[in-house]
């Protein structure tokens, strides 16, 4: 019997994430030590990303190239690039309500 997917999978395996960003997989498996990128070990040990984590290793490539940043840095102006989406967030929400 044949299965079919039917929904998008909820998570990437390393393989495909390296090929979406092209990136070396181990490299984004540094990302992941070093909680650049968010991703899951299982069992098998495979590591395991979010879709999401395509676009994040998108914008840590820019931040390297761009900026010339180190690892450490690119941490931080990604949690500060974060916090910048949620508060212009919460500014048009509080716009659309007044």
């Amino acid at each position: 019997m044949a299965e079919y997917q039917l929904a998008r999978p909820v998570r990437l395996s390393l393989d495909t994430a390296a090929a979406r960003s092209g990136l070396h997989p181990e490299l984004i498996r540094r990302f992941v030590a070093l909680s650049l990128v968010d991703g899951t070990t299982d069992s098998s040990g495979r590591v395991w990303l979010a879709p999401s984590a395509v676009a994040t290793l998108a914008r840590i490539q820019r931040l390297r190239a761009g900026l010339s940043l180190n690892y450490a840095a690119i941490g931080l102006v990604l949690d500060l690039l974060d916090r910048i989406d949620v508060l212009e967030a919460q500014v048009r929400s509080h716009r659309r309500w007044t």
